[in-house]
């Protein structure tokens, strides 16, 4: 699959979820919901706002000395038995792990929930190998077996009610039960337990990699992770580079702001770390252990304006809070992450000329910003992708383009000033008059909304009357 999620323009994208019921009443219900739960958690602790300092001090410090806390995870990684692989891209991602998955003459797969993976299209590649690949997070369970793309970093049937599931459940694997969540889970429950005792490979993301013990942590509510590194003979961890703490220490404030950011937690129901193979005496844990450490287009960003972007840990609290995601969701982005922090690393790992409008999709309120626990400046992100699209990759419409030319041409002569501002009034009514509400660049803003009136008399008549008339 990969990052990108279908072929349609963003505009059409969002209109069709803009008319999709399900989304325009399970998208802001869920916010709601997580936003009253984050503010409680945080509300807990004394002083949220050095928490997020610590925050921000940890991964930029990180960042900075991405190299350095690399190599360090990679040798003791190593030491314990462990085999590391960098991957530049993701052809060399997938080819890397298709060839342990070959080799171990894998034919069945169960992965824990890996946004990474996802941005990868590792599921694709390994399915043609022959395997079958199953994930166990039930969020992303729903999806696969809907074939569906997920629409929110934590939830990724966020936008599925209840009964959508039911339905699912039903049709692809026989479900005769009610809609009812306790139900719906127990039934998932006893479908992945069997794929765990069976799988012969288990694959699965990394929240923070701690650099100083070549550990890798793993934050989840539902166990799957835990059984995905336990139970299958070969496991598989694949890690955004940039996805590491540089001691236990850091992880643990990590995995507090991550926790309260995300579902307003103290603290996960599990919280993974997986140190290499099984050694001699340990009762579980995989034979064998591959650390996939994946660039993907992220050392293009270091050094950048935008480089604060890398300091993400996933919590998707800028999502929770975004007024735009609450209209359109998640499949409107077009790219598996979305929201703020989407609309800004998208376009740095796909490019401008396949995802120019997702920096548009804000309106810079920066709410995001404001509730980010590592203080990653969104709304400013955004608003240099604008900058960059429009001044140094000349990307803005060319109907926008001679808009703004008329206006600068309009505004810099003091003589057009004035008539287009005399002539308002009437070009407002020609334009509200016309049957399709007015000419194509502004018809899709004026079917659903009325134009505002323009007054009789501008602000300068008006002035020089009550000036006049305060004379007399």
């Amino acid at each position: 699959m990969g990052i990108k999620i279908g072929n349609a323009a963003f505009d059409v994208r969002a209109d069709e979820a803009l008319r999709d019921q399900n989304v325009q009443g399970a998208v802001p219900s869920a916010q709601e919901r997580l936003q009253s739960v984050r503010l409680k958690a945080v509300g807990e602790l004394d002083d949220w706002e050095r928490w997020r300092d610590l925050g921000e001090e940890i991964r930029s410090h990180t960042i900075d000395n991405l190299d350095y806390y690399l190599t360090e995870l990679s040798n003791n990684v190593a030491k314990r038995g462990g085999h590391v692989f960098f991957a530049e891209t993701a052809e060399d991602a997938n080819q890397y792990i298709e060839e342990v998955v070959r080799k171990k003459q894998a034919k069945k797969i169960v992965k824990s929930k890996s946004m990474v993976t996802e941005e990868i299209g590792l599921n694709p590649v390994l399915e043609k190998s022959g395997c079958e690949v199953i994930e166990t997070d039930l969020g992303e369970y729903i999806i696969q077996l809907d074939n569906d793309h997920p629409s929110h970093f934590l939830g990724p049937a966020l936008h599925k009610t209840r009964e959508q599931v039911r339905d699912i459940f039903s049709e692809k694997r026989g479900y005769v039960g009610s809609e009812e969540p306790e139900e719906l889970t127990q039934f998932a429950r006893e479908q992945l337990r069997k794929e765990f005792l069976s799988a012969d490979v288990g694959i699965t993301g990394c929240n923070f990699a701690i650099a100083n013990s070549g550990t890798v942590g793993i934050v989840t509510n539902e166990g799957n992770a835990r059984l995905s590194t336990t139970v299958p003979k070969t496991q598989i961890t694949v890690m955004g580079m940039e996805r590491l703490v540089p001691s236990w220490e850091d992880f643990d404030v990590m995995v507090s702001l991550l926790c309260r950011s995300a579902v307003g937690q103290k603290l996960s129901t599990y919280v993974t770390a997986v140190s290499g193979p099984r050694l001699e005496g340990e009762a579980d844990g995989p034979e064998e252990f591959h650390l996939v450490i994946v660039d993907n287009g992220r050392s293009g960003i270091l050094g950048t304006q935008f480089q604060s972007a890398l300091h993400c840990i996933r919590c998707s609290a800028c999502v929770n809070v975004c007024p735009v995601y609450r209209h359109i969701g998640g499949h409107a982005y077009g790219s598996i992450y979305q929201g703020p922090i989407g609309a800004v690393l998208t376009p740095l790992l796909g490019g401008y000329e396949e995802y120019k409008e997702l920096p548009y999709a804000s309106s810079l309120c920066a709410a995001c910003t404001e509730v980010c626990p590592v203080r990653i400046p969104l709304h400013e992100l955004l608003y240099k992708h604008r900058q960059q699209i429009v001044q140094e990759e000349g990307l803005a419409p060319a109907g926008e383009k001679m808009v703004m030319k008329t206006f600068r041409t309009v505004t810099s002569s003091s003589r057009l000033y004035k008539v287009s501002t005399k002539s308002a009034t009437v070009v407002r009514g020609v334009i509200a008059g016309m049957s399709k509400g007015g000419p194509k660049p502004i018809r899709g803003w004026t079917q659903s909304r009325n134009l505002p009136s323009v007054g009789k008399k501008r602000f300068r008549d008006l002035y020089k009357e009550r000036k006049k008339g305060a004379g007399e």
